[in-house]
C-alpha cells in the first residue's frame, strides 16, 4: 500500500447547537479536505496533508489534531494570519456554512511551497473542495494536478454561500470541470450539482461529467444514499447502457451529516490505496457500499473530523 496526498482546507467549524434554552456554537476542527485526509488514516491508509494553518492557537489545535490521528505533515505551510472559521447552522442534520476571516488561512499555499516529488509519488492525489475559489492554492493544485501519479480523484464541494452571483458560479463550473476532465473519481454531492448544473437528477449530472472525460463519478444524495456511474470503458455493454446505478445509504439516526460526505471520500480513498484503480464499476459499487457505511455511521455522531470511524469501530457497528 502506497500514501495519498490530500489538498485543501483545514479550519475551525463554529456549529450550532443549543444548551438548554441558549443557543451556543461548539468548535469544531474540520474542513473537507483535512476531514478526508483523517479519514483516510482512521481507515488504515498512509496519508500526507498538504494545505496552509494559522500561526495561532487555532492553527496549533490543528496541526495537533492531524498528528494524533496520524496524517503526515510534510506539506503544511504555517502562515501569520488568524485561523479561517466558519459558521455552520442547519435545517435538520444538513448544514450551511458562513466563512469568516479574510485572508483565508487555508488557501495560502503556492505552487513553490509543494514537494512535487513527493506529489508524483503518491499513489492517489486529492484536490478540490473551497481553497481552488483562491489564488495561490488554485495554482498549487494545477502543479500537483499536472505531475500526480496513478489516481486522481476531485471534489467540488460547492458552498453557494461563497458564490454571490451567477457569474460566480460560471467561473467555478468552468474551473472544476478542468479537473473533472481527468479525473479517475469525481466524487461530488446532490446539492453540488444543483448548484454547478441546475440539474435535480444525479445520474444525468454523472453523464454529464463522465462526458468531459472522468473515469468515474459517485454523486452523494444524503440518506437516499448514492449513484454510481463510470465511463463506457470501465464497464460491461450491459452496465455502460444501464448509465449507472443508485445504491442505498444504511438506514441510520442522524445527528449531525456534517463530514458526511468527507467521509465517504475518504473512504473510496482508502479503498483505492488498498486495491489500486477498480477495474469495473462492480469495483467502484462495492468500495462505495462500504463508503455509505462509513458515512452512516459519521452521521450519528457530534460532526467534523472527529466523528470519523475506525475499522474496529464499523466493525462493531456494521458487524
Amino acid at each position: 500500500m502506497g500514501y495519498a496526498m490530500v489538498m485543501g482546507e483545514a479550519l475551525i467549524d463554529l456549529l450550532e447547537a443549543e444548551a438548554g434554552r441558549e443557543l451556543i456554537y461548539r468548535q469544531a476542527i474540520g474542513g473537507a479536505p483535512l476531514n478526508v485526509a483523517v479519514a483516510v488514516s482512521r481507515l488504515g491508509g498512509d496519508v500526507e496533508f498538504a494545505g496552509s494553518l494559522g500561526t495561532d492557537v487555532l492553527g496549533d489545535r490543528i496541526a495537533a489534531l492531524l498528528a494524533e490521528a496520524g496524517v503526515g505533515g510534510r506539506g503544511i505551510r504555517r502562515v501569520a494570519v488568524p485561523t479561517t472559521l466558519a459558521v455552520t447552522t442547519f435545517e435538520g442534520a444538513e448544514p450551511t456554512f458562513t466563512f469568516y476571516g479574510e485572508p483565508p488561512s487555508y488557501a495560502l499555499l503556492g505552487p513553490g511551497d509543494l514537494d512535487l516529488g513527493r506529489v508524483a509519488r503518491a499513489d492517489v492525489l486529492y484536490a478540490g473542495s473551497i481553497c481552488l475559489l483562491r489564488e495561490p492554492f488554485r495554482s498549487a493544485a494545477r502543479a500537483a494536478w499536472d505531475v500526480a501519479g496513478p489516481v486522481k480523484v476531485f471534489d467540488p464541494n460547492v458552498r453557494p454561500t461563497l458564490l454571490p452571483d451567477d457569474a460566480a458560479v460560471d467561473a467555478l463550473r468552468e474551473l472544476v470541470e478542468e479537473f473533472f476532465a481527468t479525473a479517475d473519481l469525481v466524487k461530488l454531492s446532490s446539492a453540488d450539482a444543483l448548484v454547478l448544473y441546475r440539474e435535480p437528477d444525479p445520474a444525468a449530472a454523472a453523464e454529464r461529467i463522465l462526458a468531459l472525460g472522468a473515469g468515474a463519478v459517485v454523486v452523494t444524495c444524503g440518506s437516499k444514499g448514492a449513484h454510481v456511474a463510470t465511463a463506457a470503458s470501465e464497464a460491461s455493454a450491459s452496465e455502460a447502457s444501464a448509465g449507472g446505478v443508485m445504491l442505498p445509504a444504511p438506514k441510520v439516526s442522524a445527528v449531525d451529516a456534517t463530514g458526511a460526505g468527507d467521509s465517504v471520500m475518504g473512504a473510496l480513498i482508502s479503498r483505492l490505496l488498498a486495491e489500486g484503480r477498480p477495474a469495473s464499476r462492480d469495483d467502484w459499487e462495492r468500495h462505495v457500499r462500504f463508503a455509505l457505511g462509513v458515512a452512516g455511521l459519521v452521521c450519528e455522531r457530534q460532526g467534523g473530523a472527529t466523528a470519523m470511524p475506525t475499522e474496529a469501530e464499523l466493525a462493531a457497528r456494521w458487524d
